[in-house]
């Protein structure tokens, strides 16, 4: 049998499909394994360069895959789904992975450590309690709306609110009396536990290098810049903070043809973590400045005397 210089896998759950080819692309064997099979099959396998799309669980097995010797490669799925022919099917993801890490121009996603795993899980634990203190805030102003009780958007306005649900005069039923004050503690214990969370990232924030010399920019905090710890790939593979800017998706569209240039609106295509921390940076550098006032003649005083200030956060965010 041919040498097999080359991997593709379609990971799953619990059944792996692998194509191995030569380095000329070449098949070799095409493999459908379980996860104890798999394993074992990739660490008797001589030193590869193994291509994985960039999804759930990759992370962990080339993490697994480095330690037996090989090369691994993770690539976004949709610039794999340009080599797949015709029928899309496990089989035939593997052997596009395959046509595809060859490829010169091809673009990887790098291996994340467990710890960057780590400091990532904290941001999306804060995301989803945050956005479940959201939902519960907006499920107790629709239900009190149904009373005559209006409350505007935000949680700022709970602890007002709360005074309303328990004054003698609201008129409410006991039962709903009692419901509300379910929603209103589990309010207090994702309160607790977004503060808790909070106070682990800044205090992660105080201690690295890196995050400290980030958090001198204008409107970047502590959780925004272990966000930029936690999800970007390492800056060396930038040329230039443009191109940093471009990955985040904080670019407009280019549709451009025939040597005319045609810009579109905000890509939104990078990573959405560090985008949407960003841009909340920018807004407050941003109400500071109206609040304040500019530097005289600064880049900042100049746009916003022409443009929508949303339009200028996303210009500063970009710079």
């Amino acid at each position: 049998m041919e040498e097999v210089t080359i991997i593709g896998i379609d990971l799953a759950k619990s059944v792996f499909h692998l194509h191995g080819a030569t380095a000329s692309g070449k098949p070799v064997f095409r493999k459908k394994l379980s996860r104890a099979q798999f394993i074992r099959f990739i660490g008797d396998q001589p030193p590869c360069l193994v291509a994985m799309e960039a999804c759930a669980s990759s992370h962990y097995w080339g993490r697994e895959i480095l330690k037996l010797g090989h090369e691994v490669r993770l690539i976004p799925p949709i610039y794999v789904k340009p080599f797949v022919k015709r029928q899309k099917n496990d089989a035939n993801d593997a052997e596009a992975m395959v046509e595809a890490v060859v490829r010169p121009t091809m673009r990887f996603v790098s291996v994340k450590s467990a710890e960057q795993q780590a400091r990532s899980m904290v941001f999306k634990t804060r995301d989803l309690f945050v956005r479940q203190r959201n939902a519960i805030i907006n499920a107790l102003r629709g239900h009190l709306m149904e009373y005559g009780i209006i409350a505007p958007a935000g949680r700022t306005f709970v602890k007002k609110l709360a005074k309303k649900i328990e004054a003698p005069e609201s008129d409410l039923p006991p039962g709903v009396i009692e419901l509300c004050r379910l929603h209103l503690d589990q309010l207090d214990i994702l309160d607790g536990k977004i503060i808790e969370i909070e106070r682990r990232l800044k205090d992660e924030a105080r201690s690295d290098p890196q995050t400290i010399r980030l958090q001198t920019a204008p409107g970047v905090g502590p959780v925004t810049a272990m966000a930029i710890q936690a999800f970007a790939p390492p800056m060396e593979g930038f040329r230039t903070g443009r191109d940093f800017s471009a990955w985040l998706g904080l670019v407009p569209v280019q549709k451009s043809t025939g040597g005319r240039q045609i810009l579109g609106r905000t890509s939104k295509m990078g990573q959405r973590d560090i985008r949407r921390l960003l841009i909340i940076g920018a807004m407050t550098r941003i109400r500071w400045a109206v609040k304040n006032g500019p530097p005289k003649g600064s880049w900042l005083e100049q746009m916003l005397a022409r443009k929508p200030r949303m339009l200028v956060a996303i210009a500063l965010a970009n710079k």
